[in-house]
């Protein structure tokens, strides 16, 4: 959602899932690795015909999960009895599967956007209960997302599984953050306007980048970059010549004029260069 500038998760595809899986196994070798299931790979229906095939499908998605993008275990989101269904089909074939309540941002369009959960009886309840259902169906550990501290607590100490907070305070058994967001990477006006308010900024990277993009645009608008020692390769003198007499040869008068003159400023840059070091 954030790499690609998405509003939601919604339109993430299977394919885009596993080319970041696989970047991220390749790169991270001793985490546990979870890849979630895209919104679309794994939802099921009270009909039983269509349940056995969502069924089946959201089993065939975790394998590929594991089997193409490399990673140890998958997160499904939400807990409705199709989604236990689908979530304990997936455990039984031998994958490890990491359960998501609370705000669960694939079913945004039912929620009403990204609304926090369990700020009501009902609600907390629900997701107590909802931890408890995924627990049961084999999951070995639950997300748990914008619910009140106390309501995190109360799952916490419910499970027997490990939980991880986001957003959801400081009682869940780890915590995670979209690290785009901690290090305060994006600057965009949309990016700002659903930063989530739990989230705190340990840098603003963000600021250093756009700095940094602003400098090297100047210089290069300047001509000042790319200069002498940020061009390393070289001709030699002999090689210029005759590379410039081939060009003429070949009737590349312009080509061969602009060869001769990038010698000669090269030439020019670097004495200047080494005139400044020397003082």
């Amino acid at each position: 959602m954030v790499v690609h500038g998405h509003d939601t998760t919604l339109p993430v595809t299977l394919d885009e899932m596993l080319v970041h899986c696989r970047a991220v196994a390749r790169g991270a070798k001793t985490p546990l690795l979870v890849g979630d299931l895209p919104f679309g790979t794994y939802e099921s229906s009270s009909n039983q015909v269509v349940l056995m095939r969502v069924r089946a499908w959201a089993v065939d998605t975790a394998v590929r999960i594991l089997k193409e993008g490399g990673m140890d275990a998958i997160k499904l989101e939400g807990g409705s009895p199709s989604r236990i269904v689908a979530a304990k089909a997936i455990v039984e074939a031998g994958i490890a599967v990491m359960g998501h309540v609370g705000l669960t941002p694939q079913a945004v369009s039912v929620l009403g956007g990204f609304r926090p959960q369990g700020k009501n009886v009902a609600s907390a309840v629900k997701a107590v209960e909802t931890a408890l259902a995924l627990q049961e169906a084999g999951c070995f550990s639950v997300v748990l997302e914008c619910v009140p501290a106390p309501v995190a607590a109360a799952a916490t100490a419910a499970l027997q599984i490990p939980t991880i907070g986001i957003g959801a305070g400081p009682f869940c058994s780890g915590q995670v953050l979209v690290y785009h967001d901690l290090l305060g990477m994006l600057q965009h006006p949309h990016h700002a306007k659903v930063t989530p308010k739990f989230c705190k900024h340990y840098a603003r990277v963000g600021d250093v980048i756009n700095k940094a993009l602003l400098e090297y645009k100047e210089e290069v608008i300047n001509g000042s970059f790319p200069d002498a020692h940020h061009s390393p390769y070289e001709i030699s003198k002999i090689d210029a010549d005759v590379f410039s007499n081939e060009l003429q040869r070949l009737g590349l008068d312009k080509a061969a004029s602009a060869a001769s003159k990038a010698v000669q400023k090269m030439d020019l840059t670097k004495s200047i260069g080494e005139g400044n070091q020397t003082k």
